[in-house]
C-alpha cells in the first residue's frame, strides 16, 4: 500500500531530513512517529482522499501538531490526578465520601484493625459483633491494607482512589502493548485514555485495586503462555496483593483453567507454562489471604451462608435480569457505560458483522477480536442470571460444596473492563483509517470519560463532594448529607467515652450504622459482616425479635440475609440514614432486653430520643450533640 506523504503516523519519503531532525532534536515526536510501521496515516490507513483538506496536511508537518497528537493524552490524566487529589487535599475529611458498603463496613474494619493493633496479629477477636476473628477480616498481605497500616484511614483511602487509576493505567499499557506491539506508539494515546477511563470508574473502594488490576493478570498469563520466566512467574505469584480472591480471584483462574483447555486443543499440545502459571496464581491467592482459606477449608463452625436464602426466579425473569444487567452493570461495578460505550457498541458490532456477511466473509464474524469481547460480555450476564434460577445454582451448589453461599455470579465483575476494551478496539480501528478520524476517536474517549466523571454513581466521591460543596457555597446552606468527619464524628464521641469513663463495654447502635461506634473505638454487639456464626445470627435475632415480629420485610431481609445485624425499628423499615435529619415515624424501640444483658451489653446509642426507654428496660444516660449540630446521640443504659 502507498504511504501517505507527511502524515503523522506513515512513513515520510523525507527520511534523511527528518533524521537530521532527529539528531539535532528539533522534531524528536515527528521522527518517532514518522519511522516506525503501520498508524492512522502509514501502512494500515487508506490513502488520503482528493478532498482532503490542505489545512490537515499542513498540520500533519508542524512538530507541535505532532506533539500534541502523541501526547495529548497526559493533559486530562495529570489533570484529573491533580483535580481529585486536589480536592480531597483542600476539604480533608469534611468530603463527602460513599457510605454503602464503604464507611459502614471497610473504612470501619481497617480503623478498628488499626485501634487494637490486629493487623498482624493471630488467635485474636475484633470487637463488633461481640468479637469477631481478626481472621474474619481484610488480609495485612493486600497492598491495599497496607495503605491504612501506614496512613491515617482518610488520608489512605484517598490515595487508594489515586492509587487506583495508576494501576489501571499502567496494567492497560502493558497488556496493550503486548498484544499491539508494532502499532503501540501510534495507539498509545489511546492505551492511556482507556487505562485512564477504566481507571476511574466508580466501582467498590475496597476492590478497587482489584478491578484496576484486571489488565495486569492478563498480561501476566499471556507473558508466561508466549514467553515463560521465573520473572513472570513471580509477578504473576505476587499478583494476589493487589487483587482479592472472593470477588476477582477465584473466577480469574476459572477463566485461566478454561483458556489452559481451549489453547492446548487448538495448539495440539498442552500448554504447559500456562497451566503452571495457574497453580502460581493460586498459590499467590493462598498464601497473600490464607486467612480466609482457613476460615473457609479448615473452620468448622456454621455461618450464616447457610441460612442466606437466594432468589429463584422464572425463566422469563432471569432472561430479563440477563439483559438488565448486561445494559446496566451492578452498582458495584458501575462501568457507566449506557450512555456512550454501549450504542457504540451496539452499532458497531452489528454494522461489522453485517459487512463479513455482505463481503462474504462470514468467517471473520469467528475471528474478530470484537466479537470474542462482546461474547464475552453476554456470558459473564448469562452466568449472573443463572445464579439466581434456584436448580442451577443448587446443582452448582451440590457439584461444588464450597460454592454454597458463594456468589458465583460474580464474574458480571469483569464486564466494566470488557465494555471498554470493546471502546478501546473500536477506537483503534478508526485510528487506522487517517488523522481526521483519529481525532475523532480521541473526541469520542474524552467524551466517555466526561460521562464517568460526571455521572452521580454511588461511588462518585469526587463528584458528590464537588458537588455539595460548591451548593453549600452558592447557596449559603448546609446539606442534609453527612461528610466523612460529621459521618463518624470522632470528638463527639470522645467527649462521650471521657463523660462515662467507657472500658470497651459491649454497646448498640440505633438509628446510626454500628460501624460509626466502631471505628471510635466502641465495642459492639451488632455491626455488619458477610461472614460470620451462624449461632451468633440466631442469638443477636433474640434480641431483635420484638421488631422483626412487627415488621414482616425486615424479618425476611435478616432472616434470609442476616449480614447487618443491627436493632431495626418495629415500624420503619430503616432508620439508618447519613443524613443530619433522622426520619422515624415511630420513637419507641422494640427490643428484648434480658438477650442483651445475655450478651453483655451495657450501652443503648439512639440517635433518636425513645418514648419508651423505661418500657424497654433502658435508663437515659445523657445526650450529647456534637459542635456543628449535626447530629445528637442519646445515650441509654440497659437496666
Amino acid at each position: 500500500m502507498k504511504k501517505t506523504e507527511g502524515t503523522v503516523c506513515g512513513e515520510s519519503p523525507e527520511r534523511r531530513d527528518l533524521q537530521r531532525k532527529r539528531r539535532t532534536g528539533e522534531a524528536g515526536i515527528a521522527a518517532k512517529m514518522q519511522n516506525r510501521e503501520g498508524g492512522p496515516c502509514g501502512e494500515c490507513a487508506e490513502p488520503e482522499k482528493k478532498g482532503m483538506v490542505t489545512g490537515v496536511k499542513k498540520l500533519e508537518k508542524q512538530a507541535w501538531f505532532l506533539w500534541l497528537t502523541k501526547y495529548w493524552f497526559l493533559f486530562p490524566i495529570a489533570g484529573f490526578l491533580l483535580l481529585e487529589g486536589g480536592v480531597f487535599l483542600y476539604f480533608g475529611e469534611k468530603s463527602y465520601i460513599a457510605v454503602h458498603d464503604n464507611m459502614d463496613l471497610f473504612l470501619a474494619q481497617f480503623q478498628m484493625l488499626k485501634n487494637t493493633d490486629s493487623f498482624w496479629k493471630h488467635g485474636v477477636d475484633v470487637p463488633f459483633l461481640g468479637g469477631i476473628s481478626r481472621d474474619n477480616l481484610p488480609s495485612e498481605l493486600s497492598l491495599y491494607s497496607v495503605l491504612y497500616m501506614i496512613f491515617p484511614t482518610f488520608t489512605a483511602y484517598v490515595l487508594g482512589l489515586l492509587l487506583k487509576v495508576i494501576i489501571a493505567i499502567v496494567s492497560f499499557r502493558l497488556l496493550a502493548k503486548e498484544l499491539y506491539p508494532e502499532k503501540y506508539m501510534c495507539y498509545r494515546p489511546l492505551i492511556y485514555m482507556t487505562g485512564f477511563i477504566y481507571g476511574i470508574l466508580n466501582v467498590f473502594p475496597a476492590f478497587g485495586f482489584a478491578f484496576a488490576s484486571m489488565p495486569l493478570a492478563a498480561y501476566l498469563l499471556i507473558k508466561i503462555y508466549r514467553r515463560p520466566s521465573k520473572g513472570f512467574y513471580l509477578l504473576l505469584f505476587l499478583y494476589p496483593l493487589v487483587s482479592y480472591f472472593s470477588y476477582m480471584g477465584l473466577f480469574l483462574l476459572g477463566y485461566a483453567a478454561a483458556a489452559v483447555i481451549w489453547l492446548s486443543i487448538r495448539d495440539k499440545k498442552p500448554a504447559w507454562s500456562l497451566l503452571a502459571g495457574l497453580l502460581v496464581l493460586a498459590a499467590g491467592y493462598v498464601v497473600c489471604e490464607y486467612r480466609l482459606f482457613a476460615q473457609m477449608l479448615l473452620g468448622g463452625e456454621e455461618t450464616i451462608r447457610s441460612s442466606i436464602v437466594n432468589v429463584d426466579l422464572s425463566a422469563g425473569e432471569a432472561l430479563r435480569e440477563i439483559f438488565t444487567v448486561w445494559k446496566d452493570g451492578i452498582f458495584h461495578a458501575d462501568g457507566v457505560h449506557t450512555k456512550i460505550v454501549l450504542p457504540l457498541c451496539v452499532a458497531y458490532f452489528t454494522g461489522n458483522n453485517a459487512y463479513y456477511i455482505w463481503k462474504r466473509q462470514p468467517r471473520r464474524i469467528f475471528h474478530d477480536r470484537f466479537n470474542f469481547v462482546m461474547l464475552f460480555l453476554v456470558f459473564n450476564s448469562v452466568i449472573y442470571g443463572l445464579y439466581d434460577c434456584g436448580p442451577v445454582r443448587r446443582f452448582v451448589e451440590t457439584l461444588v460444596p464450597p460454592l454454597e453461599g458463594w456468589q458465583f455470579n460474580r464474574t458480571v465483575f469483569f464486564n466494566p473492563f470488557l465494555w471498554y476494551c470493546a471502546l478501546f478496539l473500536i477506537l483503534i480501528r478508526i485510528y487506522d483509517m487517517g488523522v481526521i478520524q483519529m481525532w475523532a476517536a480521541n473526541v469520542v474517549m474524552c467524551a466517555a470519560v466526561l460521562v464517568v466523571i460526571l455521572s452521580p454513581g454511588r461511588y462518585n466521591d469526587l463528584y458528590y463532594t464537588c458537588y455539595y460543596r460548591a451548593y453549600e457555597y452558592f447557596h449559603q446552606t448546609e446539606v442534609d448529607e453527612l461528610s466523612y468527619e460529621q459521618f463518624y464524628a470522632r470528638d463527639l464521641f470522645e467527649r462521650i467515652k471521657e463523660e462515662i469513663d467507657y472500658e470497651g463495654e459491649w454497646s448498640l447502635a440505633y438509628g446510626l450504622h454500628p460501624a460509626i461506634l466502631e471505628y471510635n473505638g466502641i465495642a459492639t454487639l451488632d455491626g455488619y459482616l458477610g461472614f460470620y456464626a451462624q449461632q451468633y445470627k440466631d442469638a443477636f435475632r433474640r434480641i431483635i425479635a420484638p421488631a422483626l415480629e412487627r415488621v414482616e420485610a425486615t424479618r425476611i431481609y435478616y432472616d434470609e440475609w442476616g449480614a447487618r445485624a443491627y436493632l431495626y425499628s418495629g415500624t420503619d423499615l430503616s432508620i439508618v440514614r447519613a443524613t443530619k435529619s433522622i426520619q422515624a415515624t415511630d420513637r419507641n424501640i422494640y427490643i428484648d432486653t434480658q438477650s442483651i444483658k445475655d450478651l453483655g451489653g451495657k450501652y443503648i446509642f439512639s440517635r433518636i430520643e425513645l418514648a419508651n426507654a423505661e418500657e424497654a428496660g433502658l435508663s437515659p444516660a445523657g445526650s450529647y450533640t456534637s459542635e456543628d449540630g449535626s447530629y445528637t446521640i442519646y445515650l441509654y443504659m440497659v437496666k
